[in-house]
């Protein structure tokens, strides 16, 4: 991505062992504020992963980049709903207790991604507004190159769109925030999403949130990912609501 002119830290090392882990080395990258301005973000954000999308190479020239970061294995091999958690391996979130309208809205939205499927691209699964940094309304950098992963563009647009922040970087996106975001994206790739593409895209951004409320949950946090009120408004944005759904 560097070279392909990417704001991206340039790569110092390739990967090496450090103990029981991976250490890698890239340029500093200094300076830069945590978001664009707010009437500009959801553009600003889009326009910065249509370019990644667009610049990235193709997924059979590169190596395998497995395993798929856990908030975004949404189709793991385990038997369960949830993915071993990468935060906490020990923390088995299929035998956790409580929370049902967590679980129901994941399988709801793994059972939307399950219906349907597009050509795989490479792209960043953790488009959270704390990995980038902006001069102004430019895209300064962006970070956290580990959450590259390779899946259907709708759904790490998805991911995107329900992840990066129009206010803080402790905040996520609001329902409006993440319908901005996927329409200055399909005007920044020059070509509308089908319905069936919109509609994996909102369960997408489902899934992930649903996947950190579960684990927020598990280890006795305070849920700030999802909430039911939520989770129901962005199944009817993808017109995927329950009868039993009523949004208020």
């Amino acid at each position: 991505m560097f070279q392909a002119g990417y704001p991206c830290p340039q790569p110092l090392t390739g990967a090496a062992p450090f103990g029981g882990d991976v250490a890698t080395a890239e340029a500093y990258v200094p300076g830069g504020a945590a978001l664009p301005s707010a009437e500009h973000a959801p553009l600003a954000f889009a326009e910065a992963f249509a370019r990644l999308i667009r610049l990235a190479p193709r997924p059979a020239e590169v190596s395998t980049l497995a395993p798929v970061p856990s908030w975004a294995a949404w189709n793991h091999a385990g038997d369960g709903l949830w993915p071993c958690s990468e935060e906490d391996p020990d923390v088995n979130l299929d035998e956790v207790a409580g929370a049902e309208w967590i679980d129901d809205a994941g399988r709801r939205a793994r059972d939307l991604l399950r219906a349907g499927k597009s050509d795989a691209v490479l792209g960043h699964c953790d488009w959270l507004a704390g990995n980038l940094r902006w001069s102004a309304d430019a895209l300064l950098v962006v970070h956290d190159w580990d959450s590259v992963t390779v899946e259907s563009e709708e759904v790490l647009v998805g991911f995107a769109a329900a992840l990066y922040s129009t206010v803080s970087a402790d905040e996520l996106a609001s329902v409006e925030d993440t319908e901005r975001f996927l329409v200055a994206y399909c005007q920044a790739r020059g070509r509308e999403f089908s319905a069936g593409e919109l509609q994996r895209a909102w369960a997408a951004g489902v899934w992930t949130r649903a996947y950190d409320a579960k684990f927020q949950h598990a280890v006795g946090q305070p849920i700030t990912s999802l909430s039911e009120h939520e989770a129901r408004e962005r199944f009817r944005r993808a017109g995927a609501a329950s009868p039993h759904d009523q949004v208020t």
